[in-house]
């Protein structure tokens, strides 16, 4: 993860601050790095103890409708979670357009990504982007990152050890290909962030707190109408990474931290299991090159009305 800070705002600019910042997102990089080290491992290494069996997703899929219009996102003290800190890609704060768009009130479980393989999603190029075909093609993807089988038994890899896949638990660890894909499948397509801010603002702001032991997506968060927006996975964009108007990186070795990053790639919002609670609210842009998987990362859909 690569961001920068605000160049405006008390504390914003100090590289103390900055500094802090970014030891958080190591502890969260820690983990998804850790996981793909042990999956490397034939033996499946168990990181620590499994937890007690999350909640579910809940069943089937619903939506949540917003008119749209013209609308304000970016950083802002009423939406930062109280936090004097943002990174400068949070803003500036300014205004957005948004034609009449529905969310879907939870995130893609791993029963429905399934349906989408079993109908060929992996080998039916129609689904994809011409870019996301190739590294399907080149990398022989057939399923999510994680995902085997044993015994004919449908499991995952989990920082708690090789678990049986629970069908109603967030499909997790895709790439920005995949969920785009899926979405188009399902005759959908990805949010732009701005929907999903706008979408995150309209309700109320909890961030769920960061526990070393439950290192997966577990059930629902949030008491608003839209759910997991926080805590269970980073949730795909269709946003390119690219500046906000206005947006001027700091002079020095600190503009560096993130505006020379704004180029091919996408924009991932929420947070995951893995996240600091600081580093949870609706403007907090993160950003991977669309081809990634080891993430902690899934997907919502969205549609036009």
């Amino acid at each position: 993860m690569h961001r920068g800070l605000r160049p405006a705002g008390r504390c914003l600019h100090q590289p103390p601050g900055l500094g802090i910042e970014h030891e958080q997102q190591h502890q969260e990089l820690f983990y998804t790095d850790l996981k793909y080290s042990l999956y490397a491992n034939p033996l499946l290494p168990v990181h620590s103890p499994a937890p007690t069996p999350a909640s579910t997703t809940g069943p089937a899929l619903a939506w949540c409708e917003f008119e749209g219009g013209l609308v304000e996102v970016g950083n802002a003290p009423d939406i930062a979670g109280g936090k004097d800190f943002a990174f400068d890609n949070e803003g500036p704060v300014h205004s957005t357009y948004l034609g009449p768009f529905a969310l879907a009130r939870r995130l893609v479980n791993n029963a429905e990504f399934q349906a989408f393989i079993d109908d060929g999603g992996y080998q039916r190029p129609g689904f994809w982007l011409a870019d996301g075909w190739a590294i399907v093609q080149e990398q022989q993807w057939q399923q999510p990152l994680y995902w085997f089988e044993r015994d004919g038994q449908p499991m995952q890899f989990t920082l708690h050890g090789a678990r049986a896949r629970q069908p109603d638990q967030a499909a997790v660890h895709l790439s920005g290909y995949e969920a785009d894909a899926y979405a188009s499948w399902a005759g959908a397509r990805l949010p732009t962030e701005f929907e999903w801010e706008h979408a995150a603002r309209s309700q109320p702001f909890i961030a769920p707190q960061f526990s070393p032991d439950q290192l997966h997506p577990g059930g629902a968060h949030g008491d608003g109408p839209v759910q997991q927006l926080y805590g269970d996975c980073w949730q795909w964009t269709g946003s390119a990474y690219r500046p906000y108007p206005g947006f001027k990186a700091a002079e020095g070795a600190i503009g560096e931290y993130n505006g020379k990053f704004m180029a091919n790639q996408w924009v991932l919002r929420g947070s995951s299991c893995v996240t600091r609670a600081g580093h949870t609210r609706p403007c907090y842009r993160n950003f991977f090159y669309p081809q990634d998987r080891w993430q902690f990362s899934g997907v919502r859909l969205a549609r036009d009305l």
